[in-house]
């Protein structure tokens, strides 16, 4: 029966893709170097394991939102679940090399975003949880079937500039901001009767007007 291990090399940005896409190159061993496998189903589970780094005064505050306020996090930092990938590892013996390519999201409702966002420098320390169906021949070519342990894991720590790197590629020098309707109908209405050009513009007007409101 194989057994098999993964270890992350890198990542990077996936170029050309409709939308953005993360491409984390895997590195795949069979501990029985000379058995065939046919393929892998393979599926990962990324969990952010925020509790394995540091972070400066400006991390905090900008995970405010995420995690409260510092003096808490004792009790509010926790690892967090970012995604769920699969792939297909083509045939091999011994060892390869695969692609699994993880979307990703601009959405601030995603708290993986507000994550991702909040980091201004350093690493993001990730773990991959594998799992999935192995192919491989049982003799003679016969083709058997078996299970990847669920104790199969690896870690890595991926560069924060790869990701802002990527999102100011698809999204240059903006960000997206999801509102329930009936608020953008009542912030469009606003922009409208007082002949705001552009939704910035309408923001930048409103946002002096609220910090005044909270100060006095």
């Amino acid at each position: 029966m194989p057994d098999l291990d993964f270890r992350v090399d890198s990542a990077a940005a996936v170029p050309f893709a409709a939308t953005p896409l993360l491409g984390f190159r895997l590195g795949v061993t069979n501990a029985k170097a000379g058995e065939a496998i046919f393929s892998v189903a393979l599926r990962c589970q990324i969990r952010i394991e925020v509790t394995r780094r540091r972070y400066t005064e400006q991390d905090q505050k900008r995970l405010l939102d995420l995690f409260g306020e510092p003096e808490r996090w004792g009790q509010t930092l926790h690892d967090m679940l970012w995604t769920n990938a699969g792939a297909t590892v083509s045939s091999f013996t011994g060892s390869t090399a695969v692609e699994v390519q993880v979307p990703c999201t601009f959405d601030f409702n995603v708290a993986a975003t507000k994550y991702f966002h909040g980091i201004e420098k350093g690493e993001i320390p990730l773990n991959f949880l594998f799992s999935g169906t192995v192919f491989y021949d049982g003799g003679g070519g016969v083709a058997q079937v078996a299970p990847i342990s669920w104790s199969k894991e690896a870690r890595f720590r991926l560069p924060v500039e790869t990701w802002r790197g990527m999102m100011e590629a698809y999204y240059p020098n903006s960000a997206w901001l999801c509102l329930r309707r009936d608020i953008f109908e009542r912030l469009y209405q606003y922009k409208v009767r007082n002949g705001i050009p552009t939704w910035e513009a309408a923001l930048d007007r409103i946002v002096p007007a609220c910090e005044e409101t909270v100060k006095s």
